[in-house]
């Protein structure tokens, strides 16, 4: 949805420039931030309080500029200006549950299969425990990460090769060599 919202920002500075409202050399960065608060949105940007000093005008008054020139989308539920010129942006919910529901209704949650030109053999290395150490919960948890990516790969069509490396023993087993050689240099 990030993404979404940044097209449509994007488009309106487009719109405010051809309107003389901003400058036509003005490419900022939009800075699109998840609120922490819900009740103020689902995302929060910046870009009125970026431009206010540019454009020549107050920072709300940008953004009440902006939030007018934003394109309608059924994405976005709603648009609010907060404190000195943040933009909040709503994600519609009722947007989100189709979108939930069509996916729960589709076949294969409706998503798409490689097709036979597509299709890759990927090679997943889980945990790689060090086997001369003693194992921890870290192990478990990256194995777990690693069967994720290979059902969701395998649910795609592609070809996994799951592979556990087995971890690094060469100090070990060198040590066991100096071990062996001081034996026999004893005369054991």
């Amino acid at each position: 949805m990030k993404s979404v919202v940044e097209a449509l920002l994007l488009q309106t500075l487009e719109t405010l420039k051809q309107q003389g409202v901003l400058a036509e050399d003005i490419s900022p960065r939009i800075n699109l931030q998840n609120t922490k608060d819900k009740s103020h949105g689902d995302f929060a940007c910046n870009i009125a309080m970026m431009l206010a000093k540019p454009a020549g005008m107050n920072p709300r008054e940008l953004a009440e500029k902006i939030t007018a020139a934003l394109p309608q989308d059924p994405r976005i539920s709603d648009t609010q200006i907060a404190g000195p010129g943040f933009i909040n942006f709503f994600v519609n919910d009722s947007w989100l549950e189709q979108q939930v529901s069509t996916a729960l209704s589709a076949p294969d949650l409706g998503i798409k299969k490689a097709s036979d030109g597509e299709i890759k053999t990927i090679v997943v290395d889980y945990s790689s425990p060090n086997l001369a150490k003693e194992m921890h919960v870290g192990h478990l948890r990256s194995s777990i990460i690693g069967d994720a990516v290979v059902r969701a790969l395998e649910f795609q069509g592609h070809n996994v090769i799951r592979q556990n490396h087995v971890g690094d023993w060469g100090t070990h087993f060198g040590m066991l060599l100096a071990y062996m050689e001081g034996q026999q240099n004893n005369g054991e």
